[in-house]
């Protein structure tokens, strides 16, 4: 019955337009290491499954740390009391001692009960449980995005609100907000209610003023005056960002290391293709068909050989960042350097 393959935003909504249609598989295993679309999976079947009045003699939510795997079984064989179903939902599964024991149930769940573990990190595979559940159950595994994927993701989750996100503030707010996607859900909401009732468009000016980030220092910002050798403002920037108190070394490398390493992936592609559509080169490179333009920029002014030399060098400050022999030099002093020699390249 499961199926994995799918991306957890589609497997998640699919999951949920099942979950408040009526429709309710035996078992849900919601695993993974990022909780955003387990913890919308998990609240969909927590309101629809049982009404309120039900909830009382129907519904169970233990943890895997405080319950035993016989504990579970014998709650999840119960017949419901006066209602369709009951729900039995076990949070952190992953610290239930012998949870592969729970094949037995999982084996042959009764339909008047929906078993949901939430296991973060990921079930083996290859053992009975997971099998068991696959083929009688649903399974969601939602892993984290990696950061090259963020920009993609909020325009999405903003297109899904109906809103229109400007590329530059949706590359912004990836950059000051990470991954986490719940954190993205509450500024967004945050966003909102200070719009203009009726505001479809979301622009940089907007993110700058209601969530408190500024472009004009921002790494994103750093790596577009990069591309274009803007020498005196990629020294400003590189300079204010790494005076700030919560500049870390390896992020910093770590940013410019993707934008370099997609340099090096465009002369790559365009070796084997000298007049691609910037379409197919954007989706190739991971990127928004807007920032083409900057890329372009960015191989003309980082031919091949200069290129790997960046990525060489970014490796390098990388590991005096971490520790290694950086001397005296403090963070800031590092991040100047490099920032001195990539323009120098």
């Amino acid at each position: 019955m499961a199926k994995t393959s799918a991306s957890p935003a589609l497997t998640a909504g699919n999951m949920i337009s099942e979950i408040t249609s009526g429709q309710f598989a035996p078992v849900y295993l919601l695993m993974g290491e990022e909780p955003y679309y387990i913890d919308k999976v998990c609240d969909a079947i927590m309101e629809h499954a049982l009404t309120e009045d039900e909830r009382d003699f129907n519904q169970l939510v233990c943890y895997g740390a405080d319950t035993q795997v016989e504990d579970v079984i014998s709650n999840a064989r119960r017949y419901p009391m006066f209602a369709e179903r009951q729900l039995v939902v076990v949070r952190e599964a992953q610290a239930l001692s012998g949870i592969e024991n729970l094949a037995i149930y999982t084996d042959n769940p009764l339909d008047s009960t929906v078993l949901v573990l939430i296991y973060r990190g990921s079930l083996d595979k290859r053992k009975a449980l997971y099998k068991s559940i696959s083929k009688k159950g649903k399974v969601l595994e939602s892993t984290p995005l990696r950061d090259y994927e963020m920009s993609r993701w909020i325009l999405d989750y903003y297109n899904s609100l109906g809103l229109e996100l400007e590329p530059d503030a949706a590359a912004l707010l990836g950059e000051c907000l990470g991954t986490d996607l719940k954190r993205i859900e509450v500024e967004t909401s945050k966003l909102l209610k200070n719009m203009p009732e009726g505001s479809t468009r979301i622009s940089v000016r907007d993110i700058e003023l209601n969530v408190g980030v500024s472009r004009e220092f921002s790494m994103f910002e750093l790596t577009r005056q990069l591309s274009y050798r803007q020498t005196q403002k990629a020294l400003r920037t590189a300079a204010y960002l790494s005076s700030a108190a919560k500049f870390a070394m390896p992020a910093a490398t770590a940013a410019l290391f993707n934008h370099f390493y997609r340099i090096l992936k465009y002369h790559a592609l365009k070796m084997k293709n000298p007049r691609p559509l910037a379409s197919e080169m954007a989706s190739l490179l991971g990127v928004n068909p807007y920032f083409m333009k900057e890329y372009d920029a960015a191989a003309s002014n980082y031919p091949l050989p200069q290129c790997m030399k960046a990525i060489s060098l970014i490796r390098d400050y990388d590991f005096k960042g971490k520790g290694g022999e950086s001397g005296e030099a403090s963070a800031s002093q590092l991040m100047m350097e490099l920032t001195t020699e990539l323009l120098c390249l």
